[in-house]
């Protein structure tokens, strides 16, 4: 499933940097190509940045990466730990 994930956020990003570049670079007499170009970059930045949060989330899962560096849940006030 992880590699699956991982050539999804390949094909975003590349979507997301080749329609981008096509929306940034048309003329003024692009109209409604601009639009659908522009579209499509977004669609694929948030696809992108969605796959690449679960792989990030994934691979500290899985112990690939080191989990960042913050306070456990249990420990912050907010949450029912000791003030």
């Amino acid at each position: 499933m992880a590699k699956l994930i991982a050539i999804l956020n390949v094909i975003a990003w590349s979507g997301f940097w080749a329609f981008g570049y096509l929306a940034l670079t048309s003329g003024a007499g692009g109209g409604h190509h601009v639009t659908v170009a522009f579209v499509l970059a977004a669609l694929g930045a948030a696809i992108g940045i969605v796959a690449w949060l679960w792989l990030v989330r994934h691979s500290e899962a899985t112990g690939y990466a080191k989990r960042a560096n913050q306070v456990p849940r249990e420990h912050h006030r907010d949450y029912g730990g000791e003030t």
